[in-house]
């Protein structure tokens, strides 16, 4: 039985998480932009708790690309270029191309649609899914990216290698952050997000490897072009 310090660390670790994933959705808000500093003290004496979980939090995210560390003035919100988003989607459209190989190839032994528990795991995700679509329809970019990032890493989990799902959720991460400071100068985004998330889902459960290709080529040129576009 872990004695009372063995429940103090795990508390301290689940209050790093919270805070690395408050701090995270305050960036995915735009509520802390890009650029903006602040220092441990500040964010600690914010959501009231020690400097140690904070800083903790801080380095958790700086590792994951959202923040850059200065040792003489604390941290400041990563700024990403257009160059930088081109980038993170030649990168992620190198793991989805590792994802849909399992459609193509049964040696490596792919998920099969018809195994019950696929199909309700793939039902799960479709949901997901038709939330998300129902977001980008409406304009809520909050909502969008919560149940986005949420499709990806279950789609990832299903379809891909469990490490590269991982990286996939941080680069789907490192996307959104990079493209919410343009998004959200735009007064009505409806009709202006991607809203294929289904339409992926039932081609993944085709095992239509062509078919699911084509939908994230189009989604991320899509994606691209937006972006240069509010960029300039």
């Amino acid at each position: 039985m872990p004695g009372p310090s063995g429940t103090g660390a795990v508390t301290r670790s689940t209050l790093r998480q919270q805070i690395a994933d408050a701090l995270r959705d305050e960036v995915l808000a735009g509520r802390l932009q890009p650029g903006q500093e602040f220092t441990v003290k500040e964010i600690a004496e914010q959501y009231g708790v020690s400097a140690t979980p904070v800083r903790e939090a801080l380095v958790d995210l700086s590792a994951q690309g959202l923040l850059d560390a200065d040792h003489h003035r604390g941290f400041r919100v990563h700024e990403y270029s257009v160059g930088d988003f081109r980038g993170m989607i030649e990168a992620r459209s190198l793991v989805t191309d590792g994802m849909f190989l399992v459609l193509v190839d049964d040696r490596r032994g792919g998920p099969d649609p018809r195994d019950p528990r696929i199909a309700a795991a793939l039902a799960g995700v479709r949901r997901r899914g038709e939330e998300a679509q129902r977001a980008a329809a409406a304009g809520d970019l909050t909502i969008l990216i919560g149940y986005d990032l949420r499709y990806w890493r279950e789609l990832a989990v299903l379809f891909g290698n469990p490490h590269l799902s991982d990286f996939l959720h941080r680069l789907r991460v490192q996307s959104w952050v990079c493209t919410v400071q343009h998004l959200r100068r735009l007064s009505d985004l409806r009709g202006t997000l991607w809203s294929g998330h289904t339409e992926l889902v039932d081609a993944l459960a085709r095992r239509d490897a062509p078919g699911a290709r084509s939908l994230v080529e189009a989604y991320n040129t899509h994606s691209l072009a937006l972006i240069e576009r509010l960029a300039r």
